[in-house]
Parts: structure tokens; sequence; C-alpha cells
């Protein structure tokens, strides 16, 4: 079995480091923004957050540079492994391979699991550096099993918002929606019909699941 997980909101809450990374942003270009619900767009890339937000299209690289260079300061202090993340993952590498798709910057998504030391359990980590196309379009996904001898392997995407689910819908994969994330639940069972609490109890499943396909 291959399970690719998600980051925030699924494995991580790094949201006060988001959330920090656009007001600072905003300060440095003194700009105003349409609207502060920033929560309702992480899982977009920053690209279309910024767009989201009211940033003339000529000025969106510009913001998303800004917020890098200031999120890549904070982002360890300002992160925390969702609860149970840690026994989710510990878990899965019993019985699965293990990967992490993510619209976040694959570089710093790194340095985070790393700082987590949770990095070692994982073949493959894909982010938006490394594709051209982000969730929901499938190329992620299919990067990330490039890394893995797939024939006659079960594929699980766990992801708490439609972008992970429709990505790996795309992608012709199986998905689990978690509810420890940015997304409500009818907006998740959309996309799929297997959904749980958190990663663990996803988890929990694909084990369950596992054994009785032995």
């Amino acid at each position: 079995m291959i399970i690719l997980f998600d980051l925030d909101g699924t494995l991580i809450d790094s949201t006060e480091a988001i959330l920090e990374s656009f007001e600072n942003s905003f300060r440095v270009y003194n700009f105003q923004p349409k609207h502060r619900d920033i929560e309702s767009l992480i899982g977009h890339p920053l690209e279309y957050m910024y767009a989201e937000l009211g940033v003339a299209k000529e000025n969106i690289s510009d913001f998303v540079a800004t917020y890098k260079e200031h999120y890549q300061k904070i982002s360890t202090q300002k992160t925390v492994l969702l609860q149970n993340a840690y026994k989710a993952i510990e878990k899965a590498s019993s019985f699965a391979e293990l990967g992490i798709v993510t619209t976040k910057t694959g570089a710093y998504s790194r340095v985070l699991m790393e700082h987590f030391e949770v990095m070692h359990y994982f073949k493959v980590l894909i982010g938006r550096e490394h594709v051209q196309n982000p969730k929901p379009h499938q190329e992620p996904i299919l990067k990330a099993l490039e890394a893995f001898d797939i024939k006659d392997k079960e594929i699980w995407m766990i992801g708490d918002t439609h972008l992970d689910l429709e990505a790996a819908r795309n992608a012709g994969v199986n998905s689990i929606g978690v509810k420890s994330g940015y997304e409500n639940e009818e907006k998740l069972k959309l996309y799929t019909n297997v959904i749980f609490s958190d990663a663990l109890e996803a988890i929990a499943y694909l084990m369950e699941r596992k054994i009785s396909h032995t």
C-alpha cells in the first residue's frame, strides 16, 4: 500500500505562521486586502491566495517572495504537528510506503518535517516548486508516485480539503477526507465517501483494510 499525505490541516497546523507571513507582506507593501479570511484559502497556491485577496497580477510575485522570506524565518517556531499526527505517521509506516503531496514550498516543508523528526518516514515530498500544475490537478500525485513501484499497490491520498480529494480523483487513486483542517464535512463528502476525524483514524481504517486483504 502507498499512502500520500497532505500537510496543512492533515499532519500539521501552520496557521499562525501563514497568517503572520501574509500580514507581514501586507505591511511591507502597505496593502489593504479585500478581506482577511485567509484560512478559507489555505491549501491553494500562494499565487491564487494573493489574487483572491485582491493583489494585482503584476504584483503577486513580489508578495509571494516577501511571504516566503518571512515564513522561512518563523515556520519551525510557529508550526506544530496536529494531535495524533506523529502516531499516524509511525503507524502508517509499519504497513505502507509513505509520501507527502503539498502546495506548500517543498524545500520549507522538508525543513519542517525534519524539525519534527518525521521526514525519514517518507519516501518522497512533492511541493509547489516540483510541478507546473498544483492540486487539484493530478500532476503532484502522479509526480509523487514516480518514486514508488506502484504495481499491484493500493494507493491512497489523505487530505483535509477538496483540492486533495479532487487531485486524487483526477489521478485515479483512492482518497480519504479528514476533518482536522480547513474544510467542512459537507464539502468533503462531495469528493469522497471515506471521511474521518483525523489522520490517525484514517490510518487505522487503512491498516484494517490491509489486514483484511492479506
